[in-house]
């Protein structure tokens, strides 16, 4: 694939990608577009390539989800290195914005909340299923997981999405 052609695939799959990257970074928005353009980077200068064995969405999805565990796991050693250095003194909660106070209705919250209380695995397989509209064979794909496994923790989320939302309902 030339780099010219990579460039316009990478634009039209802007939109899913964020989404998908918002999914992976826990719908923190400056993480996700942290980790979209890292992984634009990785992409652009060669440290990520399409080799052609899968779709070119599926791979790209790949590449975000590694490139946000990848971030993960860094801040994670750094909060655990800063703990030395640490006063005591609690950090500001973060400032609310526009955005998330926008999607804070009561069935949005319900379902954030529902979602939420899925296992890892399970809410990723519904996100790429349900908003990225990929099947359950790329959602395997992306997620380094067997078809058969990918079935499982797609039924078994919803299962419990569907329970939880119930029991929402009856409050």
């Amino acid at each position: 694939m030339i780099e010219r052609s990579l460039e316009q695939h990478l634009a039209e799959l802007h939109p899913a990608s964020f989404g998908w990257s918002l999914q992976c970074c826990r719908w923190d928005r400056q993480e996700a577009e942290d980790v979209l353009q890292a992984a634009y980077v990785k992409i652009l200068d060669g440290r990520a390539r399409f080799d052609g064995r899968s779709s070119l969405k599926t791979w790209l999805f790949s590449v975000i989800r590694r490139t946000a565990a990848e971030r993960r796991r860094a801040q994670w050693t750094r909060a655990l290195l800063s703990l030395h250095w640490r006063n005591g003194h609690a950090a500001p909660a973060p400032v609310a914005t526009p955005e998330a106070l926008a999607g804070d209705g009561e069935t949005a919250r319900a379902l954030r909340a529902a979602l939420s209380r899925l296992p890892a695995r399970q809410r990723e397989v519904l996100h790429l299923v349900f908003y990225q509209d990929l099947t359950l064979e790329q959602a395997a794909e992306v997620l380094a997981i067997s078809l058969g496994s990918a079935r499982t923790h797609y039924h078994r989320g919803k299962a419990a999405l569907r329970e939880s939302l119930r029991g929402e309902g009856a409050r």
